[in-house]
C-alpha cells in the first residue's frame, strides 16, 4: 500500500470515538482469532464457549478500566479547561472595558479640541480688535506715523519786527487750537508731532514743543478734509483770533491744501511717576484720551 492510499476504514477510524474504536477493534480481533482457529472435532463445545466467555470478560474488564481512566482524566482536566475559559472570558471583558474607556477618552479629547478651536478663533478676533483699537489710540494720541491729505501752513515773523511783535508760544497755541476746532486729525510743527501732552513754551528766542526748541519759520502740517478745513478754520474762535494777529502784527502766513502729508510719530514720553495698572477701564481710558 502506497503512502497516499488510506488504510481500510481509515476515514471511519478518524471519526469514530476512542472507546467505541477500542471496543470494536478488540471484538474484531477476537472474532478473527476464533475464525482462524481450526475446528477440533474432539473439542468440547461447552469448554469452547466457556473460554470465549472468559476472553470476552477480560476484554470487557480492560474496556472498563480504559473507560474509568478516560473519565478520571476528563474530570481532572475539567477544572483546568474551565479555568482557561474563564480567563479568556475575563481577558475579553477587560479588553472591551479598555476599548470603551478609550472611546470615551477620544470623545472627550475631541470635544476639548473643538472647544479650544472655538476659543482660539475668539482670541484671534479679540487680538485683531485690540490691535485696531491700539492703532486708533496711537493715531489719536500722536504715537503713530500717519499719512493723508491736509493743509500746509508756513508762519514767520514780519520782516524787521521788534521783540514785541515776534511769534510767541500763545500765538502758536491759538493757531493749533483753531486747526483742532476745524476738524484736523493730526498736527505737527517743524516735524514735532503734537499730542495731548504737547504744550508751547517760550525759551528765549525759541519756542519749546515736546521739550524741543523750534525757531521760525514755523511749518505746521495738519491732516484733515481739504474741502472744508480752511473754511472751517476761519470760522472758529481761535482761527479768527489768529487771523487778527496776522493782520495786526504782520506775520507772514500761508495755508495751502496738500494731497498727501506725512506726519511722524511723537517722541515716546518718559514716565517718572505713572505706574501700570492704575486703571483698567477701557471706557475711562478712551474718555481721557478724547478729552
Amino acid at each position: 500500500m502506497s503512502d497516499r492510499e488510506s488504510p481500510p476504514g481509515g476515514g471511519e477510524r478518524i471519526t469514530l470515538p476512542l472507546l467505541d474504536l477500542i471496543t470494536r477493534e478488540a471484538l474484531e480481533s477476537e472474532y478473527r482469532e476464533a475464525h482462524a482457529r481450526p475446528v477440533d472435532p474432539t473439542a468440547d463445545p461447552v469448554a469452547g464457549r466457556v473460554g470465549s466467555r472468559r476472553v470476552t470478560a477480560v476484554v470487557c474488564a480492560v474496556l472498563g478500566v480504559l473507560a474509568v481512566t478516560a473519565a478520571v482524566q476528563t474530570n481532572r482536566n475539567a477544572p483546568v479547561d474551565e479555568s482557561s475559559r474563564a480567563a479568556l472570558i475575563a481577558q475579553v471583558n477587560d479588553r472591551r472595558e479598555n476599548l470603551a474607556l478609550l472611546e470615551r477618552l477620544r470623545g472627550d479629547l475631541r470635544r476639548t479640541n473643538d472647544d479650544l478651536q472655538v476659543r482660539l478663533e475668539q482670541v484671534i478676533e479679540e487680538e485683531l480688535s485690540e490691535r485696531n483699537r491700539v492703532r486708533r489710540l496711537q493715531v489719536r494720541t500722536g504715537h503713530l506715523q500717519v499719512r493723508g491729505p491736509g493743509v500746509r501752513i508756513a508762519v514767520d515773523n514780519a520782516e524787521g519786527a521788534d521783540p514785541t511783535q515776534v511769534i510767541r508760544d500763545e500765538d502758536l497755541t491759538t493757531l493749533v487750537n483753531g486747526l483742532w476746532q476745524a476738524g484736523a486729525e493730526a498736527i505737527s510743527v517743524n516735524g514735532e508731532r503734537l499730542t495731548v501732552l504737547s504744550a508751547f513754551r517760550n525759551r528765549g528766542p525759541a519756542i519749546l514743543v515736546n521739550s524741543q526748541p523750534l525757531n521760525p519759520p514755523y511749518v505746521v502740517l495738519a491732516i484733515g478734509n481739504t474741502a472744508t478745513l480752511q473754511a472751517d478754520f476761519a470760522n472758529t474762535t481761535s482761527g479768527l483770533k489768529w487771523l487778527n494777529l496776522v493782520h495786526a502784527l504782520g506775520f507772514e502766513f500761508t495755508m495751502d491744501n496738500q494731497g498727501s502729508l506725512t506726519l511722524p510719530a511723537a517722541r515716546p514720553a518718559t514716565l517718572r511717576s505713572v505706574q501700570e495698572g492704575l486703571s483698567t477701564d477701557r471706557d475711562v481710558v478712551d474718555e481721557e484720551i478724547a478729552s
